[in-house]
This record gives C-alpha cells, sequence and structure tokens, in this order.
C-alpha cells in the first residue's frame, strides 16, 4: 500500500470528479437523458449522477460490439496482437491503480487497503495474464486415416454480453472480459447499478490501450431493464453473469425466450469451512475463518459462513473467532486503517438485518454482533456477527445472507460433517482443517464444491479454474478454461 494518510484519502474523495456516460463504440455516450443516482455507502452522500440505460442504449452497444466482430480487426488480429493491447491495458491500470481503488472504495464501500491491495492487484494480473496467454494458445490436428487431415480449432464466439455485480465490481469484471478478448470476441459490459464508475474507469483504459472501437461498450443501467435487454437480445451470443442464483434463473429464460444464447453463470453460496480436531493448527483455523467471513464485509459468494466444527474443540474455536470478530476495526472506508467497510447500500443492510433477526427467532445464540454500528457517520456499518448453536434445517444456515454474519454448526463424526456441508442448495466452496492426507483427498472428493481450500481460505491464482456446481451456477472463470466460455470448437475434414 502506498503511503497515502486516510486525510489524503479524504482530500482526494473531495476532489473526486466520478464518470457519467455509457461507453458505446470507443466512445462516452450520455444515452437518452435519464440518469440514476450511485450514493456512496460510507457516508450516505450522493456520489453521481450516472446516464441511465435502456433498450435502446443496449441496441446501440451490441450493434457496435457486432460491427466490430462482424468487420473490425480485433477478431482477425493474431492472438499475440491482441495480447499485446491487453497488456498494455494491465500497465494503465497499474498506473492509475489509486484512482481505481479509490473509486471502489467510494462506491461499494470497500476499505481502502483491501480495494489498492487486493482487487487491483487481482484486475491487473487478470489482464496481464490473459495477454500473456493470448500468443500461446495452440488449436489440434488429430491422428486420422493417410487420405485425410482433421483440424480442431477454437474460433471466437462472437458478441459477448458481460453483466457482473457490485462486490469486487472490477476483478469480476476482469474475469469476463479479459478472456473474452483474448478469444478475439467483443464484448457489452453491464456493470451493477451501485458499481458502475469502476467500469467506466475501466473502458476509457481500453480504448487508450489501443481496443478499437466497439470492442469493449459498457452500459450503466438497472438490471431488470439493461440487463433484461442484454439477456433477450438476438445478437449476443454468449452471456457472461456474475450474481444471485434468482437473476442467474432469469438469465437462462431469456436465453429460452430469444436465440438460446450460451449463458455461464456463477451465482451464490453457502460455503462450508470444516474444522476437525486434528487440524494442524486451531488457532490459525479459526483466525482464517473469521478473516474469511468478515472480508470485503462478507459480501462474497465464496464467504465461508457455515462454520462446521467437531463437537470436542467447537468452544474453543468458536471464542477465538469471536475475539477476532470483538477486536476487529469497522470504520470509515477511506482510513487504511479499517479492517471492515461499509455495506453496499440501506437495502441490503436490511436484508442481512432480516437475517440476524431470523436467527434468534430459530432458536440459535448470537455469540456478538448483530447491530448497526456507526449510523451517525450516515454510512452503512453492520457489527461484525457470529451465532451458535445453529439448527442446521434453519434460514440462516440454509440461505446466503451475503453480509458479517457467520454460522457455527457442531458435529461428532467425519460423515456427519460431509453430509452438513452438502445440506445445501449451493456448490460453490468449502474448506477443510486436517492434518491427515487420505482425510484431506476422501473429504475434499466427497463435498460437493467447486473450489476447495485445504488448511487455508480463499488462495489460488489465475492458473485455477474457478465456479460452482449445484445452483452456484457452470463454467469456469480464471485459467486456460474461462476460453472455452467465450470460443465455438470447429472440425474441418478435409480429404486428401
Amino acid at each position: 500500500m502506498p503511503a497515502v494518510t486516510h486525510d489524503e484519502w479524504l482530500r482526494r474523495a473531495k476532489a473526486y470528479r466520478p464518470p457519467r456516460a455509457h461507453h458505446i463504440d470507443g466512445a462516452e455516450e450520455p444515452g437518452g437523458g435519464a440518469a440514476f443516482t450511485v450514493v456512496s455507502p460510507r457516508d450516505g452522500q450522493v456520489l453521481a449522477e450516472v446516464a441511465d440505460g435502456g433498450a435502446a442504449e443496449v441496441d446501440a452497444a451490441v450493434a457496435a460490439a457486432r460491427r466490430a466482430f462482424d468487420s473490425g480487426p480485433w477478431p482477425r488480429w493474431a492472438p499475440a496482437d491482441r495480447g499485446r493491447v491487453l497488456q498494455r491495458l494491465a500497465d494503465l491500470l497499474e498506473e492509475r491503480r489509486e484512482e481505481l481503488a479509490l473509486t471502489v472504495s467510494l462506491e461499494m464501500g470497500k476499505p481502502i487497503t483491501d480495494a489498492h491491495d487486493i482487487e487491483l492487484r487481482a484486475v491487473v494480473n487478470t489482464f496481464r495474464w490473459y495477454g500473456q496467454l493470448a500468443g500461446k494458445l495452440t488449436d489440434e490436428s488429430p491422428h486420422t486415416a493417410p487420405d485425410a487431415l482433421a483440424l480442431v480449432t477454437r474460433e471466437p464466439a462472437g458478441v459477448v454480453g458481460a453483466v457482473v455485480p457490485w462486490n469486487f465490481p472490477l476483478t469480476l469484471a476482469g474475469w469476463k472480459v479479459a478472456p473474452a478478448l483474448a478469444a478475439g470476441c467483443t464484448v457489452v459490459l453491464k456493470p451493477s447499478e451501485n458499481s458502475p464508475l469502476s467500469a467506466l474507469l475501466l473502458a476509457r483504459a481500453a480504448t487508450e490501450a489501443g481496443l478499437p472501437p466497439g470492442v469493449l461498450n459498457v452500459v450503466n443501467g438497472e438490471g431488470p431493464v439493461a440487463g433484461r435487454a442484454l439477456g433477450l437480445h438476438p445478437d449476443v451470443d454468449v452471456l457472461a453473469f456474475t450474481g444471485s442464483t434468482a437473476v442467474g434463473r432469469h438469465f437462462l429464460r431469456y436465453s429460452a425466450d430469444s436465440n438460446l444464447k450460451r449463458v455461464w453463470l456463477e451465482l451464490g453460496g453457502k460455503s462450508p469451512n470444516v474444522v476437525l480436531p486434528d487440524a494442524p493448527d486451531l488457532d490459525r483455523a479459526a483466525a482464517t475463518a473469521a478473516w474469511g467471513i468478515f472480508f470485503n464485509q462478507g459480501e462474497m459468494c465464496t464467504a465461508p459462513s457455515r462454520l462446521l466444527v467437531h463437537s470436542s474443540v467447537a468452544e474453543r474455536v468458536t471464542e477465538a473467532v469471536v475475539t477476532r470478530a470483538r477486536a476487529l476495526r469497522v470504520g470509515d472506508p477511506l482510513d487504511p486503517d479499517t479492517e471492515m467497510g461499509a455495506l453496499v447500500g440501506e437495502a441490503h443492510l436490511g436484508r442481512v438485518l432480516e437475517h440476524v433477526r431470523h436467527g434468534g427467532e430459530d432458536g440459535a445464540r448470537l455469540r456478538t454482533g448483530g447491530s448497526r454500528t456507526l449510523a451517525e457517520t450516515g454510512g452503512v456499518f453492520l457489527e461484525p456477527t457470529v451465532f451458535d448453536r445453529v439448527d442446521p434445517g434453519s434460514r440462516l444456515a440454509r440461505e446466503e445472507i451475503f453480509g458479517p454474519v457467520l454460522s457455527v454448526l457442531a458435529f461428532d463424526d467425519l460423515d456427519e460433517a460431509v453430509a452438513l456441508a452438502n445440506a445445501t442448495e449451493y456448490g460453490l466452496a468449502a474448506g477443510l482443517w486436517t492434518s491427515d492426507l487420505s482425510t484431506a483427498h476422501r473429504v475434499s472428493r466427497a463435498l460437493k464444491a467447486g473450489t476447495v481450500w485445504v488448511n487455508c481460505y480463499e488462495e489460488g491464482d489465475l492458473t485455477v479454474p474457478f465456479g460452482g456446481m449445484k445452483q452456484s451456477g457452470n463454467g469456469r472463470d480464471k485459467s486456460a478454461h474461462a476460453l472455452e466460455k467465450y470460443t465455438e470448437q470447429k472440425t474441418t475434414w478435409i480429404q486428401l
């Protein structure tokens, strides 16, 4: 983190001039005149009035992307040339790291240290990694009969619609946009109405990096309007979405009602974090459990929101988590010392508090937190919250909360732990703490999750894929496997 003080971040925030227009066909477009308000959750103040897109703006953006794909240079450039543009974009994002971190912190409440050190590092690395990968991909030539030549090629799928949420607005945009561009596709990005500003700055940087007009377009707007128009659009070939399971179902319906576009979904989670009594370090397991649920205010689909602990060590681990929760520094996202910032908005806070209320009604024991805090600031802050004695069938244990609320459940044997871990409609991620290698292998295979972390949580890099099972979605972000979402496999058989 650079040596930027709280006072300096406050000064920059006061002078901040946000982008407001859509980014269509390589230029900023004001749209039809409608606008919506972006409110900063750190203090409840209006941050920007941003152009509000509807069907007309989506049509314009998709038309630009279609022209750029059908007759523009981008899909026809050598992959290595596309890769060099993506690497230039990574360099520009690195140069503007402080401005982008400030934008993310202001629009969605993430602590500035996390925005700078984690979010921006992730998005820079994403564009750089796919830029490096672009020129290294190969096609296939299977061995066939001597009188024939077979070719299996991967060709860009076309126009990609990408709809991304507010919790990691740049990282998750990068996970969609970078591989799609590396594959030779063109993109229309619809950011969340809560966090459109960072996406607009990303589009500006992409144009400056040398992306031809129409290759990356950004349309602001509400999900039921702009997102729906993108999902139904007959000229969108692929739709990639990260968000709630409920909205994911809408995009599948939009596909069925339009052109049967491929829809790739990364959806919700209710991730279990299983701690066995032979964990190599119970204190580290507890510290990681606390970090995992309170990082990013708990607003993560992979958040380890269910802590499953063997009954013999349950009280020790729970008490350690509670101690860390009470010591956590909740405060102004622009303070570099803040450990947990603001929830994204008042409506979301209300939903989280409703889950907290249900927890008490369903018989769980509130160990710490559970109330709004720092209300005098005008911001949207919640105390880190821990429940134990949680009924496995309760809403607290089964529904995604998407906030800093941890449910602790005890178990007596390994079979019970696996059954509890899998007793959810979701299957995004899971954690396991054990010193036994055989147990680690057997339980990891038994857990129905796209990612299983053993003796750690939220670790990994761009070489490994990310995605879910069951109602947590399909397809994979990250790694070379992400390119499969944005390419069509073609077989060419040549009779010699």
